[in-house]
């Protein structure tokens, strides 16, 4: 783990202090730039985004940090959650984590932030054992979040099989088959140059299948870094909502102006 987190904190931007959140269905985790020590404390169904965010700026409140990203376990679409979590409290659509944080944040799938930890080049397929199937494509550099555990598979879909209440029904032997079978299906029908199998359920693989590597949850925070690199595509910051409000009663400026304040 310790190594994870020093090669994670190597794509930390050198203009900012990045604090990563990476919000689960049992634990918040969390860990800032130049720092490492992963902070985590328990979340749960009960647990509000107004509740995250102060949870969060305790375990903080001795770093400095200057923007946030956040990996959130739900869809996810141009920076803001399109849908409620599964596993914990209401409230997380429409909530304004800028505002609520004071700083520029990022928020992207919590798969999709592993897989941006754990892209390597070329075209990659991320799938996430844990709770459900979290998955993402990116390919050439650009991401593309997908929602693919909810596509029918037998008798109901492919996370009902391969998440944990898959493998809490039919016991580890029979859903590594599954898991198998998943993977040779999407892989088959994506084609991608390699797979990485992530989430907290790949250690309980005994094998992993052909052209995949594991993934480590520790690559969430790398990717929570990597989000705020210079020219990075994906996806826009959100300011707080006040820095918005003083932003639209000033002016543009001048393209001349623009181009030397830069």
């Amino acid at each position: 783990m310790a190594s994870l987190i020093k090669d994670a904190l190597g794509e930390v931007p050198s203009d900012r202090s990045v604090l990563v959140v990476d919000v689960g269905g049992t634990s918040v985790k969390i860990l800032a730039s130049a720092k490492t020590e992963i902070r985590s404390f328990l979340s749960g169904p009960g647990l509000t985004p107004h509740q995250m965010v102060l949870g969060v700026k305790k375990l903080a409140s001795d770093w400095r940090y200057d923007v946030v990203s956040i990996g959130y376990p739900g869809p996810v679409l141009q920076g803001r959650p399109t849908a409620e979590p599964i596993n914990l409290g209401h409230g997380w659509v429409g909530f304004d984590f800028a505002a609520a944080f004071g700083r520029p944040v990022k928020v992207v799938n919590d798969a999709a932030l592993q897989a941006i930890g754990s892209y390597e080049g070329g075209k990659m397929l991320f799938l996430g054992l844990g709770t459900g199937l979290g998955t993402a494509l990116i390919v050439d550099g650009k991401l593309e979040p997908m929602e693919l555990g909810h596509l029918s598979y037998k008798k109901a879909t492919y996370e009902s099989y391969v998440g944990r209440a898959g493998l809490e029904r039919n016991g580890k032997k029979k859903w590594r088959r599954r898991v198998a079978d998943v993977v040779e299906r999407l892989t088959a029908a994506l084609r991608p140059d390699e797979t990485v199998i992530g989430g907290g359920n790949v250690r309980k693989l005994d094998a992993l299948p052909p052209r995949c590597r594991a993934g480590h949850n520790a690559n969430a925070f790398r990717g929570g870094f990597r989000l705020w690199a210079k020219d990075n595509l994906i996806p826009p910051d959100l300011p707080p909502a006040r820095i918005r409000r003083r932003a639209s009663r000033h002016p543009r400026p001048e393209r001349s102006q623009r181009r030397s304040s830069g």
